[in-house]
């Protein structure tokens, strides 16, 4: 309030600098309120994904007993596929 009453260029000055930082101050208080609605609705998002990635993986883990079984039967039929076959070996000696 001083530095507008005198008329002093460094009073000017001074009352310019002031104005400008609580002009900046107002322009960062409006950025930093939107950035907290933003994080608000990206800790939103974020849990709904969460609870989405959580019932989908429930789901992938709900096989039920049959479907194991079969799949297990499945692997053990490749496993056998893919062994080389066993030759019959010459028996050593004499006959």
């Amino acid at each position: 309030m001083l530095a507008s009453v005198l008329r002093s260029d460094v009073a000017i000055d001074m009352s310019i600098k002031i104005t400008r930082a609580f002009i900046a101050m107002r322009s960062m208080m409006a950025v930093l309120s939107n950035t907290a609605v933003d994080v608000a609705q990206l800790r939103k998002d974020f849990e709904e994904l969460k609870l989405d990635i959580e019932d989908i993986l429930a789901d992938q883990n709900n096989i039920n007993e049959d479907t194991r079984m079969q799949l297990e039967l499945i692997n053990q039929s490749l496993a056998a596929l893919q062994a080389p076959p066993k030759k019959p070996h010459r028996p050593i000696g004499f006959k």
